[in-house]
């Protein structure tokens, strides 16, 4: 982000819902006449009605917006036409890959093969507790009874 001018540079790491900081804090800090740049669409908006949200906002505040992977500048008319395309695009793609996704655990399932995420109630606390009291590492524990060290860590925050 820096080799292509970027003065301030904001990251941020979080899931589908969760909030976003750091994009928050970019538009934030962003002021007339500035532009936002971010290396892929797919990193800026979770859909084309939050695309629309984002830009909406920074064009309100007199801001461009700059995606790399695309080379699209919003600072013209066939860049904003071109953002909402991809855009569209973009969830499309998303939309078709959780259908392809559902369908492939509804066959797993028919089929007997899918287990899905084990319960955390069905993880017997009162294992850990003893193989944490003979003295095994929360991470050897994890190894053997087959689960995560966070649920290590998290059924001996419930117990």
């Amino acid at each position: 982000m820096r080799g292509v001018g970027c003065e301030k540079v904001w990251e941020e790491q979080t899931s589908s819902i969760g909030p976003r900081e750091g994009l928050r804090a970019a538009v934030d800090c962003a002021r007339d006449g500035d532009i936002v740049v971010v290396t892929k669409l797919d990193r800026l908006a979770r859909s084309v009605r939050n695309l629309g949200e984002i830009v909406e906002e920074l064009e309100g505040k007199g801001v461009g917006l700059r995606v790399l992977d695309l080379g699209l500048d919003t600072s013209n008319a066939t860049g904003k036409l071109m953002l909402n395309v991809l855009g569209a695009v973009a969830q499309f793609e998303r939309e078709m890959m959780l259908e392809r996704q559902l369908e492939g655990i509804a066959k797993a399932k028919a089929e007997g093969k899918y287990r899905g995420r084990q319960p955390r109630a069905r993880l017997k606390r009162s294992e850990v507790l003893k193989l944490i009291a003979s003295g095994m590492s929360k991470r050897e524990v994890a190894k053997a009874l087959e689960i995560s060290e966070r649920s290590v860590y998290r059924l001996l925050a419930d117990a």
